[in-house]
């Protein structure tokens, strides 16, 4: 890892080295707080946990090759140098800090209420066709996993694709200290994480603290159909970059009343969404070179007008960083779902959507019409939304409004909260069957004897609430 010496980071972590005076020149291959993960050079990081604390693996690190590790304890007889810090994972984060400083990269920082992780995937993809990109892998989004990721950068490397994601105040400005990002894109700011941030305008403050850490030269690509966004017209001086569905700025009700949407730089028209195979759109926007305007034809080959809106910040990313439109096409028509997020599993004739990573209003509304475009029999299986603070139960009310008018057959719910959006159903609607459940396992028995071939099934709820082994049960 270039410039990372052991003599550097602990001045950099404010530190103590302690240790061979030769070894202190000596840089490191890797950092890493995961003890199995250790290889030769690398630097080890111990965390205390709930259950176990890294510094008992501090002997087994050194038999693996490790060149040093960082230690919140004075260590008798170490087989080989540390540093000793007052706390491990804050020396992290000012490691990770300065190691991004030093590197010759562009990165891209991407935050937002929904759709982080698909989007992340879709600049990446996109950004692929010209660079070599390092991307945020899995949930690797906060204090912990943003400077895990950083510290896997190499020379090589051109872009990085960092997802940042927060549930507080002031955590925004501690991951983006540490991503310094080129170029940062908010996608939306929705309706999660209410517990700490209580309203879309704190939410909005709390993800527009990224701002304050843009390199110079830093831009915001921001969606403008979005009506806290729209406002930040400048960000650190220079004007964002807006995209969404037509050009046009759009007059929208909003919490505080109508309102006028941004005008956007990038824009889609002509949206049209092709069963659950994908999405077809123009994608517009003003050329670099010429100033004249290109438009592109894409097929996205995931479902799903959100999707629309991933592949347009991925354009107004690429157009920054000087991609064709060749590029960007083949980058938006090769990008890939991952379990968990609008993933579709086809297995003894029934389609599934696996969506159920995480959810919040924003996102089961756009899975709910994901599932209204299927062909054959629609079923829903739904279940509770956390961090929604005090509304909970209304905003979870109005997701069954929003259900009740898409024509899905079934509906098959559990958990505490879920209740009103069966009731909302109920109310709104004759036509969908609905059962409700207290045990998923009495859910799950049920539903599997209940589907059948050509049937298409939504599975979404919150992660805590265990939906991956609806899936599973579902494809076994």
């Amino acid at each position: 890892m270039k410039n990372m010496t052991l003599e550097h980071i602990a001045a950099v972590c404010g530190g103590t080295y302690i240790g061979n005076e030769a070894d202190k020149t000596r840089e490191i291959q890797g950092a890493v707080i995961d003890s199995r993960l250790v290889e030769k050079d690398y630097l080890f990081i111990p965390v205390r946990g709930e259950k176990v604390d890294g510094h008992s693996f501090i002997p087994s690190v050194f038999e693996k090759g490790a060149l040093a590790v960082l230690s919140e304890e004075k260590l008798e007889n170490p087989a080989g140098p540390y540093i000793f810090v007052e706390n491990t994972l804050d020396a992290m984060k000012k490691i990770a800090a300065d190691y991004r400083r030093g590197l010759d990269i562009k990165v891209v920082g991407i935050t937002g209420s929904v759709g982080k992780t698909s989007t992340k995937e879709m600049i990446a993809s996109v950004l692929a066709q010209k660079y070599n990109v390092l991307k945020t892998e899995g949930n690797l989004n906060n204090e912990i996993g943003l400077p895990l990721t950083i510290f896997k950068i190499r020379e090589e490397h051109q872009v990085a694709v960092l997802e940042m994601g927060i549930s507080e105040f002031g955590e925004m400005d501690r991951l983006s200290t540490m991503a310094n990002p080129d170029i940062c894109v908010i996608t939306n700011i929705g309706l999660c994480h209410l517990e700490n941030l209580i309203t879309r305008d704190g939410i909005l403050k709390a993800k527009t603290e990224s701002f304050a850490h843009l390199t110079p030269d830093g831009i915001a690509v921001l969606n403008g159909d979005d009506d806290k966004l729209c406002d930040k017209k400048v960000v650190n001086g220079k004007p964002a970059v807006f995209y969404g569905i037509e050009k046009a700025a759009k007059v929208a009700e909003t919490e505080e009343g109508t309102k006028t949407l941004a005008e956007k730089t990038v824009y889609a028209t002509n949206v049209e969404a092709v069963d659950l195979t994908g999405t077809k759109a123009a994608i517009h926007y003003p050329s670099k070179e010429t100033g004249g305007e290109v438009t592109m034809e894409v097929t996205i080959p995931i479902a799903g007008e959100h999707n629309v809106y991933n592949a347009l910040a991925a354009v107004s990313v690429a157009r920054e960083l000087g991609l064709t439109c060749d590029e960007m096409k083949r980058g938006i028509e090769s990008v890939q779902t991952i379990g968990g997020r609008s993933n579709l599993i086809h297995k003894n004739g029934i389609t599934i959507i696996d969506d159920c990573y995480n959810a919040n209003p924003v996102s089961m509304k756009a899975s709910i019409d994901v599932l209204a475009n299927a062909p054959g029999r629609k079923i829903a299986v739904l279940g509770d939304m956390g961090e929604l603070g005090a509304e909970e139960k209304q905003l979870h009310y109005m997701v069954g409004e929003h259900f009740a008018g898409k024509g899905i057959d079934a509906l098959y719910r559990v958990g505490t909260l879920s209740q009103e959006i069966a009731k909302a159903v109920r109310t709104c609607s004759s036509k969908t069957e609905v059962h409700h459940y207290e045990d998923k396992a009495d859910l799950i028995k049920d539903l599997v004897k209940e589907v059948q071939s050509g049937d298409t099934v939504l599975v979404k709820a919150s992660h805590f609430m265990g939906f991956p082994e609806i899936v599973k049960e579902l494809t076994k």
